[in-house]
């Protein structure tokens, strides 16, 4: 089972202050990995967190990976 929710792209659209096109750009570029739940998209938060990761400019610092 699921420890948490699934996220809309409206969610993490308003999350990262970006629009939901851009998005759906990232999933469908396989930027950002997505599940397709009938004509949307879900994102797992743990999904979320390895893009917004993989994105960052600087690595995390030692030690700083509990998530927030």
């Amino acid at each position: 089972m699921l420890s948490k929710p699934l996220m809309t792209t409206h969610d993490v659209a308003e999350l990262l202050k970006v629009s939901e096109a851009t998005v759906r750009g990232w999933i469908h570029d396989t930027e950002l990995r997505a599940v397709r739940v009938g004509r949307e998209f879900r994102v797992a938060v743990k999904d979320l967190e390895a893009f917004v990761n993989a994105h960052a400019t600087m690595p995390a610092a030692a030690g700083d990976d509990t998530p927030t």
